[in-house]
């Protein structure tokens, strides 16, 4: 008995040092699927998230893409888009709760998942582009822009995965953008054909994809 109690005391410190490791190799996974310039969840980190999320049918869809933002970092500067940035990622992930999910997917696009309780997902992210238009605290009024919003509803494409919503919340944004709408739903009949979620014309897209017919 003894002996027993002397080796299961000698193990505790290797079980203490290796539950240590254990939450340090959790923490440095979570630093790298969370961007470091605005503290969001990265591509892959949102990916994995949002993922879960869609088993929610209540569970909505939003692309967020900065207006003008060149025009932003060519006029103020690096430092200012930077501010812009982080005003945007704080916004959004303040709105989207704690039930949900944001991430920044590249540049100044960010994207997010969140779950509408009570069915007013449009009147929430209406409210979302005007506090996305404010200017950021503590910096020059000037340094402000809008926000264009596409959204989806999960519920209304049960077949999509991520991707195949992502794209259709990318072409509803692309539209709220090109007629300074601020959000729209996505409620196309056509769905075009792209890589990665990239709408025709933006990196990552092809020149040549086909039109996917898509039902009402």
């Amino acid at each position: 008995m003894n002996a027993l109690l002397t080796v299961l005391l000698s193990a505790l410190p290797l079980a203490s040092g290796w539950a240590v490791h254990v939450r340090w190799l959790r923490g440095c996974l979570d630093t790298a699927r969370r961007d470091p310039l605005t503290g969001l969840r990265t591509r892959d980190g949102f990916t994995r998230r949002a993922t879960a999320l869609l088993k929610d049918p209540r569970a909505v869809v939003v692309l967020a893409d900065v207006d003008k933002f060149k025009h932003i970092n060519d006029t103020f500067g690096h430092a200012a888009g930077d501010d812009l940035l982080k005003g945007v990622a704080d916004r959004l992930a303040h709105h989207v709760g704690p039930a949900g999910v944001a991430g920044r997917l590249g540049g100044d696009e960010f994207a997010a998942v969140l779950i509408d309780d009570h069915g007013t997902a449009g009147d929430l992210l209406a409210v979302l582009h005007g506090v996305l238009a404010r200017p950021v605290d503590g910096r020059d009024p000037a340094v402000r822009t809008t926000v264009s919003l596409g959204w989806v509803r999960a519920g209304d494409f049960p077949h999509d995965d991520l991707s195949g919503l992502l794209r259709r919340a990318d072409e509803a944004m692309y539209a709220a953008k090109q007629g300074l709408e601020g959000t729209r739903r996505a409620g196309l009949r056509r769905l075009f054909a792209t890589v990665a979620g990239r709408r025709a014309g933006r990196s990552g897209a092809r020149t040549d994809a086909p039109v996917v017919e898509v039902a009402a």
